[in-house]
């Protein structure tokens, strides 16, 4: 019994040990400013805080948020294929991906696509 105790101690000894040294070496001694520095979405955070924002980042998270809640609610009608008619199951997928693929043509027709502008 007092040798399986001494060998426990002894390699959590060792292992405590080599995590020290482990985190010793690993250190890095020059600190880099620009990792130290904050970001801000793309603006520098030193200048001013009262510059217009710019409607490009607005218009990527809503066409973000769209096709994510657009997976949200495509995933669970497939589960719910088993349960439901045929029929209605699948005119309510084609009316909502109809739906979603006018929204995407009325983006792109839009311009909101143009990423290179």
């Amino acid at each position: 019994m007092f040798s399986i105790i001494f060998i426990g101690s002894v390699i959590f000894i060792i292992s405590m040990v080599v995590m020290l040294l482990a985190s010793i070496l690993s250190k890095k001694t020059l600190v880099d400013r620009e990792k130290s520095s904050p970001f801000e979405c793309g603006f520098d955070p030193k200048s001013s805080s009262r510059l217009p924002f710019s409607l490009r980042f607005f218009l990527i998270t809503i066409i973000f948020l769209i096709f994510d809640v657009e997976i949200a609610l495509i995933l669970p009608m497939i589960i719910i294929l088993k349960f439901s008619n045929l029929l209605i199951w699948s005119t309510t997928s084609i009316i909502f991906i109809l739906i979603l693929l006018i929204g995407l043509y009325h983006e792109w027709n839009q311009g909101m696509l143009n990423w290179s502008n």
